[in-house]
């Protein structure tokens, strides 16, 4: 018995759908491509946190699969709804997570998706749609006044410079004190009783080395 006849008996008995399964794999080879671009070569390249490659490759695979196989039930739009809320809810115990991170997360889930549930489109016009989503990272990630902008929390012991009128001195007293561009400066905080601040420090990063601070240091909460 020859391969097709296998097949074919295999379709009459409703075993295998084959349309079904290569558009399965073929969409899924899209998404995976796409999205591995898009952590790899964007997202890694910056912030060198192997933490969040695995936590968005495992969720880009889950969401795609979950989507695509639960397409068929007829509640796509709902379906689709229903689990950007559920998403909306979840949080990571373990820290909370950065805006940047949280930008690629929601990118990463759309992205699957609009692969896992356009049944309609053709795949040019989804390949045109990833490229679209690849080139919109690409240029906002090349603009080297956004990559280059990084942040850092500071908890500053000179709170007779956090006045409106002595904002020139918190920025040189800053500059001085960590030797790094600083660009500007958000008061939070404020504690009288031990005459401290806290300071979100924003500063244009000397290299274009990655950094991934924001996500990694972050001060105790008994400190804060």
């Amino acid at each position: 018995m020859d391969a097709s006849t296998i097949m074919t008996t295999m379709e009459r008995w409703n075993i295998i759908d084959v349309n079904d399964t290569l558009q399965l794999l073929m969409r899924f080879a899209l998404n995976a491509l796409f999205v591995w671009l898009i952590i790899h070569f964007f997202y890694y390249r910056k912030s060198r946190r192997m933490d969040y490659y695995f936590t968005f490759s495992l969720i880009s695979i889950s969401v795609f699969f979950l989507i695509f196989l639960l397409g068929s039930v007829k509640i796509k739009v709902g379906m689709a709804l229903g689990l950007f809320a559920i998403f909306g809810i979840i949080r990571y115990r373990t820290e909370s997570m950065p805006v940047r991170e949280m930008t690629y997360l929601f990118l990463i889930i759309s992205l699957s998706v609009i692969n896992a549930l356009s049944i309609t489109l053709s795949y040019v016009e989804l390949l045109a749609t990833n490229m679209i989503f690849l080139t919109a990272i690409w240029i906002f990630e090349s603009n080297r006044k956004l990559s280059r902008l990084s942040c850092k929390l500071v908890l500053y012991d000179r709170i007779d410079y956090i006045k409106p009128e002595c904002r020139d001195k918190l920025l040189e007293d800053l500059k001085q004190r960590t030797g790094l561009n600083i660009v500007n400066v958000e008061i939070g905080a404020i504690n009288f009783l031990q005459d401290t601040a806290m300071l979100k420090v924003y500063y244009e990063t000397p290299t274009d080395e990655p950094n991934s601070v924001d996500g990694v240091m972050k001060l105790p909460k008994t400190e804060l």
